[in-house]
């Protein structure tokens, strides 16, 4: 347990930028699995319309600092590459 002042403010602060680092980071996966899971039952216009939550849920992440700004761009980037794959081969093999 800390014992100075400044080690207890410390510890108060630590707790609550986990709580929130957590939830980003919760609602980070929800949405990149929601994407992942429309992808592969091709649904490719539900997840282009989730994909700008995406993006700003990712980009606010960065900004915020719970993850860094380079790891938002490759997720982002390995997002689109998804969907724009399966909407390549939708349109190469029409139903």
């Amino acid at each position: 347990m800390p014992k100075t002042k400044s080690a207890k403010k410390a510890l108060r602060q630590n707790k609550k930028r986990r709580q929130r680092n957590l939830v980003y980071k919760e609602k980070i996966k929800k949405l990149i699995k929601e994407v992942k899971a429309l992808c592969a039952n091709k649904k490719v216009e539900e997840a282009k319309k989730i994909l700008p939550q995406v993006y700003k849920l990712l980009d606010k992440a960065a900004k915020v600092g719970v993850i860094k700004k380079n790891t938002a761009a490759r997720k982002k980037s390995k997002i689109a590459k998804l969907i724009s794959q399966i909407s390549a081969t939708r349109s190469s093999n029409p139903v």
